[in-house]
């Protein structure tokens, strides 16, 4: 048998490393090809790593707490192969250490933030929790690493702080409970932190501006009541609102890609590919947006399964982290809880997004060649928000109009296949 290395295997364009959650196996233990061996946490979602290989894992090279490097081994196992396979466009170690040396430049760059020693390298991570902890370099030198080549990992420094008796723990994965009074105060989980940041430099980068359309949604919902059962006979999936949506928000940014771009710097910057975004509401109460990636690609009814597919993955955290990467255009359904509209915020560097409000039944104007008559409709509206930065009011409202004349003039003979 041949002892080789598994890899931590590429986790999307603009991810270089990850943080160790957990092994999921123990040393010793027989695993086959996609086995999941490894829970990690990058900054856009927590993940499952398989293995690459099928043999026995003889050796753990990185433990709980870590921070991989994408490309660097993560263990060690015996096995029938001689050939480590290197996976197509994954990136050289040469290029992991300039990004890193790249990000720990930054850091130290920056007024008040500890650097690395002399003799000792520290990581971005450590960095910032010794500077959030206010620990000295001195202090920080003389902390007892455990990791590869005696480096400090996140679990030595908070074992530090510890020891100190810092009632605060920086990034610990259990929550903070404290009572003020009647008062409960509890720590943002990883995730809420991320979204908070991400939000508030979103409002910060992109100057905001939402548009309201109301749409006559009465043909779309007769046609879905229609072919509802005998979609689930076919295709085996429930068929909901949400890709018929994507199906007319994809239709709408064929016509204007002035909407599928993005800034970069003073340059705008036309995406080829249509990646739809559609936020999913997890069970914790967060957010998280898997992407349809080429979803003009998509007919509906593959639109449907994929969408069903997705969501059901992202309440079971079981999401692969490229599919969170590369949208170009979200979308939200926030009719799902209720609400008749609102005013999101956009996915950066994206310029867009369109929220759907609840599907209501309202009274309602009908022209007829006879006359107008007053009726019952099905009504929703849809808002899109926009960075003024590079959209004008006119494109903006032209493309939120665009998907309202595609849902309104929705063919209820329609057949699926």
């Amino acid at each position: 048998m041949a002892k080789v290395e598994i890899l931590m295997p590429s986790m999307g364009e603009s991810i270089f490393e990850c943080t160790v959650l957990k092994w999921l196996v123990n040393e010793g233990a027989q695993v086959q090809v996609d086995d999941m061996i490894l829970e990690v946490a990058t900054d856009k979602i927590d993940t499952e790593i398989g293995s690459s290989h099928t043999g026995i894992i003889t050796k753990f090279l990185v433990k709980e707490g870590d921070v991989a490097l994408i490309g660097n081994p993560i263990c060690e196992i015996e096995t029938d192969s001689d050939v480590v396979i290197q996976k197509v466009g994954e990136k050289t170690e040469e290029d992991y250490a300039n990004h890193l040396e790249k990000s720990f430049e930054e850091i130290v760059s920056m007024p008040n933030l500890l650097s690395s020693s002399a003799s000792r390298f520290y990581s971005p991570l450590v960095l910032n929790i010794a500077k959030k902890e206010n620990i000295s370099q001195a202090e920080l030198d003389n902390i007892k690493g455990t990791g590869f080549e005696k480096r400090v990992t996140k679990d030595d420094i908070l074992d530090f702080i510890n020891s100190k008796n810092t009632p605060k723990k920086f990034l610990s994965e259990t929550p903070v409970i404290q009572h003020v009074g009647e008062d409960q105060i509890v720590e943002m989980d990883r995730m809420r932190k991320m979204i908070s940041k991400r939000m508030v430099e979103s409002k910060a980068i992109s100057p905001h501006v939402t548009v309201f359309m109301e749409a006559d949604m009465t043909s779309t919902v007769n046609w879905r009541l229609k072919i509802k059962e005998s979609f689930i006979k076919e295709f085996k999936e429930n068929l909901t609102f949400t890709p018929i949506l994507i199906e007319a928000v994809v239709s709408a940014l064929k016509k204007y890609p002035g909407i599928n771009i993005q800034v970069e710097g003073e340059n705008i910057i036309y995406k080829k590919d249509i990646n739809i975004g559609m936020a999913v509401a997890l069970p914790s109460g967060n957010l998280i947006v898997p992407v349809i990636h080429q979803a003009d690609k998509y007919s509906l009814s593959q639109l449907a399964v994929k969408v069903n597919d997705l969501a059901k993955r992202a309440r079971n955290n079981q999401l692969k982290p490229e599919e969170l990467l590369g949208g170009t255009y979200t979308i939200t359904n926030i009719g799902t809880f209720g609400n008749l509209a609102g005013t999101p915020i956009i996915m950066q560097p994206q310029v867009g997004i369109m929220a759907f409000g609840v599907i209501r039944k309202m009274p309602a104007v009908i022209e007829t060649p006879d006359g107008d008559l007053l009726g019952i409709r099905q009504k929703m509206v849809i808002s899109h928000s926009f960075d003024h930065r590079v959209i004008d009011g006119s494109l903006g409202g032209l493309f939120v109009k665009e998907v309202t004349d595609f849902l309104e003039n929705f063919d209820t003979k329609r057949v699926l296949n």
